[in-house]
């Protein structure tokens, strides 16, 4: 967040100061459900860190490409939900980590 000095500058300038949805106009809705996809994206991520395994590696396992686990290690909206959730799974994720991984608790990189 910046201050509101600077903010006021701004927007004396003409300038309007607010967030990623209020720029793309989401919904709550809309927003919650990137946030989920984003969390998701970060925990992928993260277990395929934790397991010392490089995006090649992971894609051999799930049968994808490195650039496909790029993407969604970036979130890309072209990645569905269910694929990051099975890769997830592919690596030993539990319930219990896909709902820590929901619910914003912090990912552990051993």
């Amino acid at each position: 967040m910046i201050d509101e000095a600077k903010q006021r500058r701004l927007a004396e300038r003409g300038w309007r100061v607010g967030s990623a949805d209020d720029f793309l106009d989401l919904s709550v809705e809309e927003s919650a459900y990137v946030d989920l996809r984003l969390r998701l994206s970060d925990a992928l991520r993260a277990k395929r860190q934790q397991q010392r395994l490089t995006q090649v590696e992971l894609a051999r396992r799930i049968k994808s490409s490195q650039s496909r686990i790029a993407k969604m290690e970036a979130g890309d909206a072209s990645i569905s939900l269910d694929l990051l959730i099975r890769s997830l799974f592919a690596l030993g994720a539990s319930n219990r980590d896909l709902a820590e991984a929901i619910s914003g608790a912090s990912v552990t990189v051993a």
